[in-house]
């Protein structure tokens, strides 16, 4: 029997995005890779333990064989097998990403002849990654729409350095993809805000609520606050969205050391506002989460804003393990048609 020629792929200028999109890829396809220079040009180079936990995941889900899966490691080999669907549990150790695992795996096990559920334990709002409510109410609306049947729900909060938070997911077999075409918002369902707070000073939600509602010309008690006082540690979230019939979108801000409530609020309400300037219906972010279900679907078209580096290295690495081809289009100022086929 024939082996599948092993496909390289230099990680040097992709972070953490290249190396769960190649895993991602790699389940959903069975071609195996070799990475190299993994993350770099990060300042930190190698798998850092969020990275580790979705290549263990990868590997448990298909039984796949894998080289250089430890800490710190430059260079990894993932052959997959056959994706099994099953009960799968997952703990990162660490405040690292519940939801860029789950995001990891849920195209794998859409594939897989029967239904999964899948539990991480880890951080649920974390700088850098969707928090648990961008994936429940932008990404898996979506993808619903092709065919995907999949919930989320949140179990516990957690947030940097913590973590201890969690996540579930049930996932069922996809019958058949349909193709994805999202080029209108629809009409206006209205606009929403939250503030997840989690042991600390009341007055830096407080600062928050009054910094985005003055940016957005919103009534202060539009966005409501929230204790998420099952949170292990200390953490705050503002979340800022705009429903639509056809899409949803939410600009967040995650509190960190050595910056302001101010700042943080500042941040998700110029990004809400951005989007609600332009007439594309994907945010940045969602575009990036999409380019693969589309692809699997074999074709599909949506408009977007500005495309981040995130979306074309994307994009490229998707048509190596996929034969499709992603065009893009400007069709005005600020809008991008995205077309796969």
């Amino acid at each position: 029997m024939k082996s599948t020629p092993i496909l390289q792929i230099s990680g040097e200028s992709g972070g953490g995005q290249l190396l769960r999109s190649s895993l991602s890829l790699s389940l959903a396809t069975g071609q195996p890779f070799r990475m190299t220079n993994i993350r770099g040009k990060r300042e930190k180079p190698g798998l850092m333990r969020q990275h580790l936990t979705c290549v263990n995941a990868a590997a448990e889900v298909c039984d796949a064989c894998v080289d250089g899966a430890e800490l710190g490691s430059l260079e990894l080999v993932f052959r997959p097998g056959k994706v099994v669907g099953g009960d799968y549990s997952f703990a990162i150790g660490s405040g690292g990403s519940t939801t860029l695992v789950l995001q990891t795996l849920l195209p794998a096990l859409l594939h897989a002849e029967k239904s999964s559920t899948v539990r991480i334990e880890g951080g649920t709002h974390n700088p850098m990654a969707p928090p648990f409510d961008f994936i429940e109410h932008c990404y898996l609306p979506v993808i619903q729409t092709m065919g995907v049947k999949a919930s989320a729900a949140l179990e516990r909060h957690g947030f940097m350095q913590a973590g201890g938070g969690v996540i579930s997911a049930e996932i069922h077999p996809v019958k058949k993809w349909k193709k994805l075409k999202l080029i209108e918002r629809g009409d206006s369902v209205g606009t929403f805000g939250r503030v997840l707070h989690a042991h600390l000073h009341r007055d830096i939600a407080e600062r928050e609520i009054a910094t985005a509602s003055h940016l957005l010309e919103w009534a202060a008690d539009q966005i409501e606050l929230r204790y998420a006082t099952d949170s292990a540690g200390p953490g705050n979230t503002i979340l800022l969205g705009a429903r639509f019939a056809n899409v949803c979108e939410i600009s967040t801000g995650i509190a960190q050391m050595g910056k302001s409530a101010e700042a943080v609020a500042t941040g998700a309400a110029k990004g809400l506002r951005s989007y609600l300037a332009s007439s594309a219906p994907v945010g940045v972010h969602l575009a990036d989460q999409l380019l693969l279900p589309m692809a699997l679907a074999g074709s599909g078209v949506f408009h977007t804003l500005a495309l981040s580096n995130h979306i074309r290295t994307n994009m490229a690495l998707i048509e190596q393990f996929i034969p499709v081809k992603f065009t893009v289009e400007e069709l005005e100022a600020g809008v991008k048609k995205i077309q796969c086929g």
